[in-house]
């Protein structure tokens, strides 16, 4: 159970970690990079952060090239949050794959759905 102050800063690290995603992003057409969730550990040292991005084909690549640019991503959110937040999180980064997760689950349900109406109308025909 994460405490009032995690949650804070969570939210606080979310919103201008998804401020420079935007920014970066927009330079970069036809991809979309956006925060999910952020959590922050109990010591507030290290900050996990889960991105969605789109199209999701790209999505190790940017993922890596993020990774690489790690600190300076972490400098950007510094500069932003220093009169909110005494000593900026660690942060790590993790792709968030629940849409691509959904997407086959629907898949796999209407998949499902169509074999069961199939067979019905074979039994029918019977």
């Amino acid at each position: 159970m994460d405490t009032t102050r995690q949650q804070k800063i969570s939210r606080l690290v979310q919103k201008e970690l998804s401020e420079i995603f935007r920014r970066e992003t927009a330079k970069t057409r036809g991809t979309l990079v956006s925060v999910s969730s952020v959590r922050v550990s109990p010591d507030l040292s290290v900050a996990n952060v889960r991105l969605s991005i789109f199209p999701s084909e790209n999505a190790q690549a940017i993922m890596d090239n993020i990774n690489a640019n790690e600190k300076s991503i972490r400098h950007q959110l510094a500069q932003q949050v220093r009169y909110q937040l005494r000593r900026c999180p660690e942060l790590k980064f993790h792709i968030d794959d629940s849409l691509d997760y959904i997407d086959h689950i629907d898949e796999l349900l209407s998949k499902d759905k169509i074999d069961k109406s199939e067979e019905r109308g074979a039994r029918s025909e019977e």
